[in-house]
């Protein structure tokens, strides 16, 4: 009984001290949030993106294995040259808003992850899975739109082999204290061809080939793209720091 009376009390001084605060009294103003312009065309970079490729060359890559970028620019887009190595941006990230999109390879005679096989890794270290998805069987934590060897996507998004995908990606950091602690895990939300397939998803640590996910402590660091082995083509790639 004496909690609820304490709790009726607290629950009329509340309502007492709303009726006579004023409208203004939670309203703020400053400070003001900093105009960033939409572009008018769709998928392209808001004034405050950093477009890290563009169709013209590869000055904001380099080489996985240190040098210059090995994949060559085709019709407006980076295509990999498999066997040549991944590439990373020049530039570190970390909390980022992220869009590429990406074209699968004629399939030929591949199938499961030998088709249209590619990674984007972010801050070089936790992959969502490109893969051809038209009529390519695969392990679900492996298929397009995966978070790899972690979690399936929501739903299968993909169009067709030899069209356009487009991801927008959106990552939130892992957190690190002292000696390394993870303080906040990773979480990802992902958009494939305007389709929500991974909502909020808060990862269990890094995505490895063989063995489970764990997490090291780390830093700001590039994105990379990985060589799998196959012509998978990128276009349209920019970058927000959030």
């Amino acid at each position: 009984m004496k909690k609820i009376i304490l709790f009726s009390v607290g629950l009329l001084a509340a309502i007492s001290s709303n009726a006579q605060m004023k409208p203004e009294s939670t309203e703020w103003y400053y400070p003001q949030p900093p105009k960033v312009i939409p572009a008018k065309v769709l998928n392209q970079p808001p004034s405050d993106a950093i477009v890290l490729f563009d169709g013209k060359d590869l000055s904001k890559w380099v080489s996985t294995g240190g040098g210059d970028a090995k994949w060559k620019v085709s019709d407006g887009a980076m295509v990999i040259v498999p066997g040549s190595g991944g590439v990373s941006t020049k530039e570190y990230f970390g909390d980022c808003q992220l869009h590429i999109e990406f074209k699968s390879p004629a399939p030929e005679k591949y199938n499961g992850q030998n088709r249209g096989n590619s990674g984007i890794f972010l801050q070089s270290t936790y992959e969502v899975q490109v893969l051809d998805g038209d009529n390519n069987p695969t392990y679900v934590n492996g298929m397009v739109g995966s978070i790899y060897k972690q979690v399936a996507p929501d739903v299968d998004a993909y169009t067709k082999n030899g069209e356009w995908q487009v991801y927008d990606i959106y990552w939130k950091a892992p957190v690190f204290g002292t000696g390394g602690k993870l303080e906040s895990p990773a979480m990802i939300t992902v958009v494939l061809n305007g389709v929500l397939i991974q909502n909020n998803y808060i990862l269990k640590g890094d995505t490895p080939y063989i063995g489970f996910p764990k997490y090291e402590a780390h830093g700001r660091l590039p994105l990379m793209l990985q060589d799998h082995g196959t012509a998978v083509a990128f276009r349209n790639i920019w970058i927000r720091n959030l």
